[in-house]
């Protein structure tokens, strides 16, 4: 039957889309890469939608996906990190290495998910997409802000910061939606208008903001639903 094969086709293509990134990120193009990840996570939205559309979810999906998501929103951060880091105010041989960190803490991330009952509706922890969302944005913020991005602190900093949110106990709401309920989803919508406000002025400037957004509303959301938190 030809219609079990579509999720994992789209999955499939995640995972093509997220290997070309990872060479424009090689070979210097971060901009580039960067809209290769959205394109990654344009199909990592539609695998999992068409998988529940078509009543074909399966095993091989669920570990197609995360294998996909490791490549696409593991590696590739780590690999834009790494480049970051070696145009960074603070040379060394070994010290862009470091960006890798970012790809290890992805794959515990990712590892944790799947065996993690908790995480059927929501996320515990920052997801490798909206991270690597983050991390891709880098770039953009450094054509205005050269200095900023060019500091070795800073960089370090940033995967410290990233990594313990990947692995972190906070529970941040998914933008799956039960229903179109404004009193159940009101965060959600607060936080997709405001998104969708940010974005045309800020463009992948704007990944920063929103990623402080997103955590912030996810904590005030679980705050007022303890019962949902404690699921």
């Amino acid at each position: 039957m030809v219609k079990k094969h579509i999720p994992n086709a789209i999955t499939c293509a995640n995972l093509f889309s997220g290997c070309i990134g990872i060479v424009y990120a090689f070979n210097g193009h971060l901009e580039t890469a960067a809209y290769f990840v959205l394109l990654s996570g344009i199909f990592d939205f539609f695998d999992g939608l068409a998988a529940r559309a078509l009543h074909v979810k399966s095993e091989i999906g669920k570990e197609l996906d995360s294998l996909a998501d490791m490549v696409s929103f593991g590696f590739l951060p780590g690999v834009v990190m790494f480049q970051l880091l070696k145009q960074s105010d603070y040379t060394s041989e070994y010290l862009p290495y470091l960006g890798f960190i970012i790809t290890v803490f992805s794959a515990l991330r990712l590892a944790k998910f799947n065996i993690d009952t908790r995480q059927t509706d929501d996320f515990i922890g920052l997801n490798t997409p909206m991270n690597t969302l983050f991390v891709v944005s880098l770039p953009f913020i450094q054509r205005d802000y050269p200095a900023l991005i060019s500091s070795t602190i800073l960089l370090l900093a940033l995967i410290a910061i990233l990594s313990a949110l990947l692995v972190s106990e906070i529970r941040i709401f998914s933008l799956k939606f039960s229903s179109v309920s404004w009193k159940l989803n009101k965060l959600k919508y607060i936080f997709l208008i405001l998104s969708a406000l940010l974005i045309p002025f800020l463009k992948f400037a704007a990944v920063p903001f929103i990623l402080v957004l997103y955590i912030a509303l996810s904590i005030v959301h679980f705050k007022q639903n303890p019962a949902i938190e404690a699921q």
